[in-house]
């Protein structure tokens, strides 16, 4: 079964939320404000659309970078696979929520500028102990 991937371009619209699983795994989760924008055609200007809001997850080292890189009202490109759960409560009607599971995450460079850093990464064979177990 084929999964439906997306890109969005969009605003943050929350804080990003971090924090470790358990099992030691960084988890970062943040809601993304996508508006369209349209050509008025009575005028010479532009119009908004409505604004969708989709949540957005990311796990492992792309949490960590976002968490580290990303604020409030920043403008992103979100790549990743789309979500739709749907919430039922007793006696409402059903409520729908668009995730994405992102497996990219950058600032949208035609609004703004950046300086990327690239992460180092520990190399394991300095650090794991030997056979005898002790360290290097």
């Amino acid at each position: 079964m084929s999964e439906t991937t997306v890109t969005v371009v969009g605003n943050t619209a929350t804080q990003v939320q971090y924090r470790e699983t358990g099992e030691g795994v960084p988890v970062a989760r943040f809601r993304l404000a996508v508006t369209a924008r349209r050509r008025d055609r009575h005028g010479d200007g532009w119009t908004d659309g409505p604004t969708s809001f989709y949540t957005v997850w990311a796990r492992r080292s792309l949490a960590t970078n976002i968490a580290a890189s990303v604020s409030v009202g920043e403008p992103l490109v979100v790549h990743g696979r789309l979500r739709v759960r749907e919430e039922v409560r007793d006696g409402e009607p059903p409520r729908f929520s668009a995730d994405i599971d992102a497996m990219a995450v950058g600032h949208d460079l035609a609004r703004g500028t950046a300086a990327f850093r690239r992460v180092a990464r520990a190399n394991p064979a300095l650090t794991a102990p030997s056979s005898d177990g002790m360290p290097p």
